[in-house]
């Protein structure tokens, strides 16, 4: 037998779009990787733009922050501005629009941006559905993304991704004078990684354009396996920070099976200027030196 298929009013399931909607779209953030390809994790809610606050921000595989407007209603130029807003705010590499019911003005806008902006644009149409008497469920779409592009990458793209590439061949470079654990790597998109002695467990570098981490990133397992994992590690915290020589972050997401140890460099990214680039650089190997020197005993305790 067969069920039917209906819509169901998006006020009925999340009454409230601020309460309701985006509290559940925070903790349950990982369904946007299924229509978008991006990986999700990290995701804040009401972080602060000056004297706005955007509905959420996340984090993609590569530290890149993402950021999500919701509209529960037909899109409009007020969701639109403040997407834009929040987009060069939080200097995000992702905007992404949630909306019940896209214009096709708004369908043109954001495809125009993902031709012209070094940014990725997604416009996705939110509906709720049940099969007879089931829960609701969402039921997400993209109407516009990214993969839309005909043209190819901008003149401007290219320039980044040149940028971006110039930063981490020279960071490899540097790195690999000063230790040999990168000795192997080579960079993928805005970041350089490699294993870290246990499957699915990395130190990674990540750049930014205007700061970037280094990290040991744990996918190994299940989201709990990989839970259990950081617990271990997070049971030497003060010897491992004591040896680090500084606090470090260690990341648990809801919204995300992967765990991590980071330590954010602030003192700038590949959009710096090239001449403060060596010191930037520095920064970053020292770090991940101390992280693995930090880290490696207990890595151990692991296997």
């Amino acid at each position: 037998m067969v069920g039917k298929l209906h819509r169901v009013p998006l006020r009925d399931v999340w009454p409230h779009e601020a309460y309701d909607f985006t509290r559940w779209l925070q903790e349950n953030v990982v369904i946007l990787n299924e229509v978008t390809g991006l990986k999700l994790s990290n995701a804040k809610r009401e972080q602060a733009a000056g004297s706005f606050s955007v509905d959420i921000v996340a984090e993609d595989y590569s530290g890149d922050l993402v950021v999500i407007e919701n509209q529960l209603g037909r899109s409009n130029h007020d969701h639109l501005g403040k997407l834009l807003t929040y987009l060069v705010w939080f200097r995000a590499k992702v905007g992404i629009w949630i909306v019940a019911e896209p214009r096709p003005e708004h369908i043109e806008v954001i495809s125009q941006l993902n031709e012209t902006s070094s940014a990725s644009f997604y416009l996705i149409k939110l509906e709720a559905v049940q099969i007879d008497d089931s829960e609701p469920a969402p039921l997400l779409t993209t109407i516009v993304g990214p993969e839309r592009r005909e043209s190819g990458k901008t003149a401007k793209e290219i320039a980044e991704s040149d940028h971006r590439q110039a930063f981490l061949d020279l960071l490899l470079e540097l790195a690999r004078q000063r230790t040999a654990l990168h000795a192997n790597s080579t960079p993928h998109n805005n970041y350089i990684n490699t294993g870290a002695g246990i499957s699915g467990i990395e130190f990674r570098y990540l750049v930014r354009r205007f700061d970037a981490d280094v990290d040991l990133y744990i996918d190994h397992d299940t989201g709990e396996g990989n839970r259990q994992l950081l617990e271990k590690l997070h049971a030497y915290r003060e010897t491992i920070e004591e040896s680090f020589g500084d606090v470090l972050e260690w990341e648990v997401s809801e919204s995300s099976r992967a765990c991590r140890i980071r330590k954010r460099i602030k003192v700038g990214g590949y959009r710096s200027a090239p001449e403060e680039w060596p010191t930037i650089q520095d920064a970053l190997i020292d770090a991940m030196i101390r992280l693995e020197k930090a880290l490696r005993p207990y890595l151990k305790k692991l296997n």
